[in-house]
């Protein structure tokens, strides 16, 4: 099974260029965590202030050790020196995956391997 975490956090304008910039290097540390397929805080070229999150993990108890460690712990508290206005972040499971181009390489919306 895997976990994604997707959503986004939104910070006064300028919080948010400065809050990346001091979080890159945590965010490369948080990859080499036992599970973590992805981990990226990116910012939206549309909309001022704004970053996304995305991870994949492996597992729930993958994503359970990252929540009650170390790279968490740090990722509040560096977060917590910025004006934060909103969050969303939710998690979801998913049971099947496939890629989206089929073997002629048409996009496909539908989930065709069963």
């Amino acid at each position: 099974m895997t976990i994604l975490i997707n959503g986004y956090v939104d910070f006064t304008p300028g919080d948010d260029t400065r809050a990346l910039a001091e979080a890159t290097a945590l965010m490369a540390e948080t990859r080499t965590q036992s599970g973590c397929r992805a981990y990226v805080w990116s910012a939206d070229p549309t909309t001022p202030g704004r970053v996304y999150v995305y991870e994949n993990w492996e597992s729930v108890a993958d994503l359970a050790a990252h929540l009650s460690g170390r790279y968490y712990a740090e990722m509040l508290a560096l977060l917590g020196r910025y004006s934060v206005l909103d969050v969303s972040i939710l998690k979801y499971r998913i049971d099947h995956a496939e890629p989206v181009y089929d073997a002629e390489g048409r996009p496909r919306a539908d989930f065709f391997s069963g």
